[in-house]
Formats: C-alpha cells, sequence, structure tokens
C-alpha cells in the first residue's frame, strides 16, 4: 500500500495536528497546514480510487478545482471525491473535534457506502492490516498527518486501518526514541544523552558532555524545531548561562515543566562549517516492506536557524548514497518493531578531511515538511524514485524541486486563492504538463487571512528548479 500510488480503494485523509497545541499556537494560520495533504487528490488519476478529505474549516471551492485541474478528467474525478468540514475554526485538533460530532462521523461512514454491523471499539481499527471495507466491498484506509489516541479511537469507530504508527511504538519517534532506533542500528548520532526527565537530569548530562561551548536542549515530542533550546555553556547552571529558545516566548521556567511532562535529550551543538541538514524519507507498508523513498536538503531558519522552512530534492551528492544507506537501516530496525507508515529522519552533515559524515539526529515517526512536495513531485510528473541515484526519474529524465512552507507575502493579503491560481498561471510559472514541469502550489487557505501559502517548483534540472523557485518567490512577493 503506498499513498501516493494507490490502485484502488478509499483514501480517508484525516490531516488533523494533533501535535503539542502550545507549539501549534506559535505557527501563523495552523488551519492552513490541514491542506498540505491535498495532493493525495492527485491519486483520483487511478480510476477506481476514492478519496474522503476531512477539515476543520471548508476548503475553498478553487482550490479543490486547482488540484483536480491536474487530472485528465476533473469533473469525473470529482464524482469520487468527497470533501468533509465540521466548519469549526476552533484550534483544538480536528480529530478531537470529529470525536464530539457524531454528525459529522455519520458522514464519513456515508461516504465510505455504509458500514458493517456494530461499532468497533477504540483500537479495533488498528494499524497496518489488509484494509477495512467500509461496507462498500472496497479497502479503506486513514491516512492521518500524525497518530495520535484521537486517530485510534476514530479508526475504532470506522473499522478503518490507520497508515501510520500504533501509539503504543510512538515513543520510538521520541528525540530519545530515536537515540536508541539509530545506536541500535549502528549508525552515527550527533553527540549527546536522551531520556531526560528533569531540569537537573539535562544539567547532569551537560556537565558529562565534557569540554564543548555550545548545547541543545530539545523536548522529547516536539515538531519543526519549536521544542529546542541552544545553551551557550560556561561554568554556570544552565539556567544561568546564555540560552536562544527557538519558540516565542520560551523561559527556562516555561521549559522545565515541558522536559519533565515529555522528557528531553541533550546534545553537541555542531559548530562546523559548511554545515548541511539534510533529512529521508522512508516507509513501511503493512507487510513490513520498507524503502526509502527520498532525501532532501532542509531550508532551516528561526531565530537558531532550526526551525523547517521548506527543503530541495534530492539531498547534496557527495553524501546522498550514505544518507540512504542509514535511513534504510533505521527503516529496517522500525519495521521490525511493527511500524506501518511514512517518516522522516533528520541528520547533520559535517565536512572532512575524506569528504562529508552524516549524523543522524533524530526520527520523525509520521508525515513531515517533505512529504507533500514528495508527493506532489511524484503524482503530477508520474516520475518514480531511482536509489541508485537517489533521483526522480521519468522518461529516462531526472526531475528536480524546491519547496517552501513559508512564502509570506503581505501583498497578498484579501486576495482570494482563485486569483492567486490566476496570477502564477498569468506570469507563466504554472505546471506545464507537457514538460512536466513547474509549480504547485499549496496551503493556498492561508492566502485572504495570512497572504501565506507554500509552493514546490519541479524542474529538469536542481538550476532550473532553482530559479523557477526564485522567480515565484519574487513574483508572489512583489504583487501589487
Amino acid at each position: 500500500m503506498s499513498i501516493f500510488e494507490p490502485d484502488e480503494g478509499t483514501l480517508v485523509v484525516l490531516p488533523s495536528l494533533s501535535l503539542p497545541q502550545d507549539e501549534l499556537r506559535r505557527i501563523t494560520g495552523p488551519l492552513c497546514y490541514e491542506e498540505r495533504l491535498l495532493f493525495l487528490l492527485l491519486t483520483l488519476r487511478k480510476p477506481k480510487v476514492e478519496v474522503v478529505y476531512l477539515t476543520s474549516t471548508p476548503v475553498d471551492s478553487a482550490v479543490v478545482d486547482y488540484y483536480l485541474g491536474f487530472l485528465d478528467d476533473p469533473d469525473e474525478a470529482r464524482t469520487r471525491l468527497q470533501m468533509i468540514s465540521l466548519d469549526d475554526p476552533d484550534t483544538h485538533p480536528l480529530t478531537e473535534a470529529l470525536l464530539r460530532r457524531p454528525d459529522a462521523i455519520a458522514r464519513i461512514r456515508a461516504a465510505l457506502g455504509g458500514h458493517r454491523e456494530g461499532d468497533a471499539t477504540a483500537g479495533d481499527g488498528g494499524n497496518g492490516g489488509n484494509g477495512g471495507n467500509g461496507g462498500n466491498g472496497r479497502a479503506a484506509w486513514m491516512v492521518p498527518f500524525v497518530v495520535s489516541e484521537y486517530e485510534e479511537r476514530l479508526a475504532g469507530i470506522l473499522s478503518l486501518p490507520v497508515y501510520g504508527p500504533a501509539t503504543s511504538l510512538a515513543h520510538l519517534g521520541s528525540k530519545s526514541g530515536g537515540r536508541t532506533i539509530g545506536d541500535e542500528a549502528g549508525v552515527p548520532l550527533v553527540r549527546g544523552f536522551g531520556d531526560l526527565r528533569s531540569l537537573i537530569e539535562v544539567e547532569h548530562a551537560a556537565r558529562a558532555m565534557g569540554p564543548t561551548s555550545k548545547l541543545m536542549v530539545k523536548l522529547n515530542n516536539s515538531y519543526s524545531g519549536l521544542g529546542n533550546a541552544i545553551v551557550t555553556k560556561d561554568d554556570r547552571p544552565l539556567v544561568s548561562c546564555p540560552t536562544s529558545f527557538s519558540a516565542s516566548g520560551e523561559n527556562w521556567t516555561t521549559f522545565a515543566e515541558k522536559v519533565a511532562e515529555r522528557g528531553a535529550v541533550i546534545e553537541e551543538f555542531i559548530e562546523d562549517r559548511p554545515l548541511y541538514s539534510p533529512s529521508a524519507l522512508a516507509r513501511i507498508t503493512p507487510g513490513g516492506v520498507y524503502d526509502v523513498v527520498a532525501t532532501h536538503e532542509q531550508i532551516l531558519g528561526g531565530p537558531n536557524g532550526d526551525v523547517y522552512q521548506g527543503c530541495t530534492f534530492p539531498a547534496r551528492q557527495e553524501y546522498r548514497a550514505e544518507l540512504g544507506a542509514h535511513a534504510e537501516r533505521i527503516a529496517r530496525i522500525l519495521a521490525g518493531r511493527g511500524v506501518v507508515g511514512l517518516f522522516g529522519i533528520d541528520f547533520f552533515a559535517v565536512k572532512t578531511d575524506g569528504g562529508y559524515r552524516t549524523l543522524m539526529c533524530e526520527i520523525n515517526l509520521r508525515i513531515g515538511g517533505t512529504t507533500h512536495p514528495f508527493g506532489a513531485a511524484v503524482l503530477t510528473t508520474g516520475a518514480s524514485y531511482d536509489p541508485g541515484t537517489g533521483t526522480l526519474v521519468h522518461a529516462g529524465r531526472p526531475k528536480y524541486y524546491v519547496a517552501t512552507d513559508n512564502c509570506a507575502a503581505p501583498a497578498l493579503r484579501g486576495r482570494t486563492p482563485g486569483e492567486v491560481v490566476k496570477l502564477v498561471h498569468d506570469e507563466g510559472l504554472g505546471f506545464d504538463r507537457e514538460r512536466r514541469t513547474g509549480n504547485v502550489l499549496h496551503m493556498l487557505g492561508g492566502i485572504p487571512k495570512y497572504g501565506k501559502l507554500g509552493f514546490t517548483s519541479i524542474g529538469d534540472s536542481a538550476e532550473e528548479a532553482a530559479e523557477l523557485h526564485r522567480r515565484t518567490l519574487a513574483t508572489l512577493r512583489q504583487t501589487a
């Protein structure tokens, strides 16, 4: 089962941000991120695929039209698509809200063509398996952004298997769990300690690190770098040392509470230059088959340069093969533990006299920031990943891309998604279906209120993709 290229069945897409809500509130327009998985509408190009897409608030019809416009027969594809919204703009996770809405659950069941006799209890939906049928004899899957207790409860109610790791395995994707898996896989790690449960334990670990000028403390469960603190170490306790928190408004008092609640790791802050931040995207099927589907260079920003902003594909050639090999070893361990679904693995690449050395820093056991650019590129170009070269290839020609989630263009505030789609097309920046190059836009729902969107720029060379991306950013930011 591949969510990028399903042959048949129903994908119930649940882009709920069931993540730490204190960090989520620091993101501009968090509900817009529910649109990042709209690339899955492109799976409707297969005539036996159906999609049920769930959101907190309605998706602008122009946005749906935009994605269906990539298909040969948009009108026919629309008959196999159901968009279900709670029409609820509150910032609580979508799935949590769904569980309080029997009317919405009834609509999902109707979209699946009925329901088997008797409600399943929480957990009966399971993770993996061979697919539920929702009562219509067709395979059906829940595809969540992240799996929490809410997603598992909903899957149980709907008797749907989940394309994602069970919550009982969630610790494997924590910062501490990632270090354990990396060590078991024999992959080089950033020097540090995990499983820290108090500020006192963090202090003791910092002393055990020995001579080093900077340390990074990371909360076990956080995302986009928002749970990080960088400490410039001296002889004083850490709380008295100069500290830069990646999340605005954070301080040692609030951070210590989160360490006690979630746990943390402490690692050496790598100051080598040049320093790169590549990542690998891998998947494990319900049958336990694992593979690496892509490598990327992460584009980072924020006050500490550790907050995810976007990516380029593929990772640098100097260490691409090593990156893929390390990721495959990690995927093998996770598959043996019963993990299912997509996940990302973040690394550092450090220059040495003999080339580059890659060090694993964390595992994100969920759909991540590189998933939707990869999915958009695969589904629009028809390219396949070649593990030998680490590139996407269609008809013998490689494909490259640059993607961002954070195109902030104040001039676009108040515009509609349809107007921006037309602008990109009129400027010659849209997607060329014949050449299979151009832009694929996402998070268009953030335009009217925030002037914010994302896009993936696809080219036949790294230079073409980068130039298209640069021109698109300039055009959007300079729009009057």
